[in-house]
């Protein structure tokens, strides 16, 4: 046995070692370090409680809030509003991706609207919402709303452009109508590049959220941080955030699972 094949073999045993340190625990090593950095400053007087709770006194809270019920119920009610603006937005960046890519003269009346829509950040639009709507729950669904309709639309809008000509070509070749070639050629091609921009709504939605939840809400997770806040309850504002964060990783989660399921047919350039 050579020198070179001894030297390949052992390159091959450390890359397998590598790779799996990295697939069943490597990813959760630093994480794990970092909360045990966190709860030792904590406990060792250099972190201030007042400044950020240790991990336990925040895993204490979490489990107080849940058993009595105060964040099952502030929960559900901000998981209303995300769905009620999700369902707002998602629905009209659908029906004006629609009218943008499958028609010139739509693409002409939509899209300078929607462009000048993009310049425009959803949060700079919370005093104007406060004065059309009041300071209820309608300019919080409205912010949602107005944040996720442009990634719904721009990427529908692209996949539908972006349609392969050659497909078009055999779908007419075939004797398809128009609308025979946008329900089975065109909408399935731009199936992958919707259900990124829905990744991107979900993501967008949940940041807006964390803002809209700050306009006098009177229950909900903004609503927790803010009496945290005023009490310098550091503990309650990081299962908030926790919180917030789960709800993003979920939301992201359930459209890798529909895009799993629905793009079964799409190649795959990463191996297994």
């Amino acid at each position: 046995m050579t020198a070179a094949t001894i030297g390949n073999r052992g390159s091959a045993y450390t890359s397998r070692r590598t790779f799996s340190l990295s697939r069943f625990g490597g990813r959760w090593l630093s994480p794990v370090l970092l909360l045990l950095l966190w709860e030792l400053g904590s406990r060792s007087g250099l972190i201030p409680e007042r400044t950020l709770a240790a991990p336990s006194a925040v895993l204490g809270t979490l489990l107080e809030m849940v058993v009595s019920g105060e964040l099952p119920s502030n929960l559900l009610v901000s998981f209303v509003r995300v769905a009620a603006g999700l369902l707002i937005g998602v629905s009209l960046g659908l029906g004006l991706g629609l009218i943008a890519g499958l028609s010139r003269a739509g693409e002409l009346a939509v899209d300078p609207l929607m462009q000048i829509k993009r310049t425009i950040p959803a949060l700079a639009l919370t005093p104007l919402f406060i004065v059309w709507f009041g300071i209820g729950e309608t300019p919080k669904i409205a912010l949602i709303a107005f944040g996720t309709v442009f990634p719904v639309y721009l990427n529908l809008y692209s996949g539908i452009r972006g349609a392969d000509l050659r497909l078009l070509d055999a779908a007419k070749s075939f004797g398809l109508s128009r609308w025979e070639q946008v329900w089975h050629v065109i909408l399935p091609s731009a199936l992958p590049s919707l259900l990124v921009g829905l990744r991107y709504a979900l993501s967008v939605s949940i940041l807006v959220l964390v803002v809209a939840e700050q306009i006098n809400a009177s229950a909900g997770l903004g609503y927790l941080i803010n009496n945290a806040r005023d009490f310098m309850r550091t503990d309650i504002i990081v299962v908030c955030l926790m919180v917030y964060a789960i709800l993003g990783l979920g939301a992201d989660w359930l459209v890798r699972s529909i895009e799993a399921r629905a793009l079964i047919w799409r190649p795959s350039i990463v191996e297994q």
